[in-house]
């Protein structure tokens, strides 16, 4: 990766650069779509990174599928897929890690200790490898978004962080590699995420702007619905992450439910 990285820098080439952990659907295809238009070779990775996982989570069981990623990758036009072995990332001995002090003490980063120490790590990894100019993530994963942005910024990385819009089922789930979980009743109750946003929207709309009233009516919601037990709903600065009790300015309203054992996130953002 690192000599067909240095060949396209001699020959004065750019690289946009879309970190995966695989398992391809519609929103991979979008970051890849932008990454195409944003530089001269478009760099897919596809890494399912064990530092990310908490003990009791997914890591073994997470969906796989390598080749049918590299298909879909060259359909939209990706020059290279970088698909390094777990321990060619984490060496024997492995001992330094990224880790952020604010950001991630919000949101996913409260129920998932670790996580983004995981995240920040692995993304700083690919990006030393890679040298990208821009690279490209899901607004979906929106803390993740807002932290590999401050992390760019912090260790002065240089690179482009681009965050690219939800990409949503016809009926407004947001596609997720975890949706293949599901099964046909807890597939209906997650569309509870999505109709809780509209509905939170709605109220907005109407000048409600207590974040309370929000939060607790959404809670009812999506509690309303069969297999689902909230993690979290919050309305947060959308830079800082720090909740806020008014919706006076553009706010994020970010929710994570447990759907059976499936855990999905999604948000939104609010303007009064």
């Amino acid at each position: 990766m690192r000599q067909e990285v240095d060949d396209i820098h001699r020959q004065g080439g750019t690289i946009a650069f879309v970190p995966t952990m695989g398992f391809f659907h519609e929103g991979h295809l979008a970051l890849m779509r932008e990454g195409r238009k944003r530089a001269d070779n478009l760099i897919v990775s596809i890494f399912v990174n064990p530092t990310q996982f908490g003990p009791s989570e997914d890591f073994k069981s997470y969906p796989r599928d390598l080749d049918r990623d590299i298909a879909m990758a060259h359909s939209v036009g990706v020059d290279c897929v970088f698909t390094p072995a777990a321990d060619a990332m984490y060496e024997e001995g492995h001992q330094t890690y990224v880790d952020l002090t604010g950001l991630p003490n919000h949101l996913c980063g409260l129920s998932r200790p670790g996580h983004f120490r995981g995240v920040a790590t692995v993304v700083a990894k690919l990006f030393h490898i890679v040298k990208p100019q821009v690279a490209l993530f899901g607004e979906k994963d929106y803390q993740q978004l807002v932290i590999v942005r401050r992390m760019a910024q912090d260790l002065n990385m240089d690179i482009t962080i681009v965050g690219v819009p939800i990409v949503r089922e016809p009926d407004g789930l947001a596609m997720s590699s975890r949706n293949t979980y599901l099964t046909p009743e807890q597939r209906r109750s997650a569309l509870a995420l999505y109709e809780s946003l509209k509905l939170a929207r709605e109220r907005v709309a109407r000048g409600i702007t207590d974040a309370t009233s929000i939060i607790e009516e959404v809670t009812a919601f999506i509690g309303s619905h069969a297999q689902t037990k909230t993690d979290y709903v919050a309305v947060v600065d959308p830079q800082t992450l720090e909740a806020v009790d008014r919706i006076d300015s553009p706010s994020l309203l970010a929710v994570a439910v447990w759907v059976g054992k499936t855990r999905l996130i999604d948000n939104t953002i609010l303007s009064p």
